[in-house]
């Protein structure tokens, strides 16, 4: 009767929330996932019928890739659906209609935590029921744009956050005897060379390299950013902070006097500079939630505003540096 055989189904991936990778693949422990044929026509179809697509499961936040780095695409969001690879086109080589064969090859599966704050550790929960998921990642040590330490295991996750939140120590840090001795200030400079999220509070000891950020991904420094100066009951941290505060109000300046291996070509317009101890005073952790609210807040209405305004109450996180916290004097 002159018929073509039917569309071959697609592989098709849908995001869960409630899974892991390492679930999906013991599910399927071949690794290959394949879609049914397209069916043959018949004398009651001239058009055979499509084959059935494939479908399965994947965690929300992966990205994936051909093996030769070719994005295919990532999943936001519970119940989004990917198509991996289409069917092929039916045929029939009796009458000359040319199928075409199906997409097939080797993909890779990146998995990067979403977080609306730079894995998920933890949820902020307000009195009006909203709710902020933070990421909080252990230091980086100089280098990890290199993949030194844990590198980019660490740095991949900040690419979908929609906030840097950055904790440095006032006393500055040493990695090792063999290392050199970074101030509070050099620790934010060599920070805007790196793009990645730190959020340390009891544990900021380990290096916060902005370096690091801006070698890994040059992108993730036009992210809003905030910064915490921690452990400000420390002693002669007032004094060392009264020394320091309008350089890192002015880092564009700042960075002119460091050597050309410090310094970035960017630096983070941080909307916020608040010195605090997260160890000592509560009241200085319940502001930092309450400011971290109202940057979300005020970057969702610049998002969701048609002609890039905002009401009142609000102001342009991008454009305005303040600094909260105690006054120091």
């Amino acid at each position: 009767f002159g018929g073509v055989g039917g569309q071959g189904g697609d592989v098709i991936v849908i995001g869960n929330e409630n899974i892991n990778l390492h679930e999906v693949f013991t599910k399927n422990r071949t690794k290959t996932y394949v879609a049914k044929n397209g069916r043959n026509s018949t004398h009651n179809f001239i058009l055979g019928p499509p084959g059935e697509a494939l479908k399965f499961d994947v965690p929300v936040g992966v990205t994936i890739y051909t093996e030769f780095g070719k994005k295919l695409g990532e999943i936001n969001e519970k119940g989004e659906e990917l198509i991996l690879a289409k069917g092929g086109t039916g045929g029939n080589r009796k009458n000359g209609f040319l199928g075409t064969k199906g997409q097939a090859y080797p993909v890779i599966f990146d998995l990067k935590l979403i977080a609306d704050i730079g894995p998920n550790v933890g949820i902020i929960k307000y009195k009006d029921f909203r709710e902020i998921s933070m990421a909080d990642l252990p230091g980086l040590i100089e280098g990890a744009y290199a993949n030194k330490g844990m590198g980019h295991k660490f740095l991949k996750h900040v690419e979908r956050t929609k906030l840097l939140l950055l904790v440095v120590d006032i006393n500055g840090f040493q990695l090792s005897p063999q290392h050199p001795r970074r101030s509070c200030l050099e620790n934010i400079i060599l920070l805007n060379k790196v793009k990645t999220f730190i959020c340390n509070c009891n544990y900021c000891d380990y290096a916060h390299n902005f370096q690091e950020l801006e070698l890994y991904n040059e992108e993730l420094l036009e992210k809003p950013s905030m910064i915490l100066i921690n452990k400000m009951d420390t002693e002669n941290a007032r004094e060392t902070y009264a020394q320091i505060q309008d350089q890192i109000k002015n880092l564009s300046d700042t960075v002119q006097n460091y050597p050309e291996n410090m310094k970035p070509a960017k630096v983070l317009k941080f909307s916020d500079i608040m010195p605090i101890s997260a160890k000592e005073s509560s009241e200085d952790v319940e502001k930092v939630k309450q400011r971290l609210r109202r940057l979300l807040d005020v970057m969702a209405q610049l998002q969701n505003s048609e002609d890039g305004s905002v009401t009142s109450d609000v102001y342009d996180v991008k454009e305005t540096l303040t600094e909260k916290g105690s006054k120091l004097v």
